[in-house]
């Protein structure tokens, strides 16, 4: 699977809502882009999420990732994320809406699970 970067493009099922991606750490690179860890997809901005309504809350911030860190490879004790993480967001209904990775931000590592 593939290790992601700070390039990474995650969005909400709406497809259209972007994660703001940070990168914590830059010891680790590919291709000049900062390796994502443990846990830089947590709490992060989503802008553009279409699922606006009177009742409807949009996704705004990303909550726990479910799956998709290695549990063999890590950056100062941070396990990188891989390109299947994956997680909820905080938009309505509650508990139903995930993120997810569109692109990995790069084609060159691949890391075990």
């Amino acid at each position: 699977m593939l290790a992601l970067t700070q390039t990474a493009v995650v969005t909400c099922d709406h497809v259209v809502g972007i994660v703001g991606i940070v990168a914590s750490q830059q010891f680790v690179t590919i291709d000049g882009k900062a390796v994502l860890v443990s846990p830089d997809p947590v709490g992060k901005p989503i802008v553009g999420c279409p699922n606006i309504g009177p009742t409807i809350k949009p996704c705004l911030t990303t909550l726990a990732v479910k799956k998709g860190y290695s549990d063999f490879v890590s950056v100062d004790g941070r396990k990188v994320c891989l390109e299947p993480v994956t997680g909820l967001t905080d938009g309505t209904p509650p508990g139903v809406v995930n993120y997810k990775v569109r692109a990995p931000g790069q084609q060159f590592v691949n890391v075990s699970t």
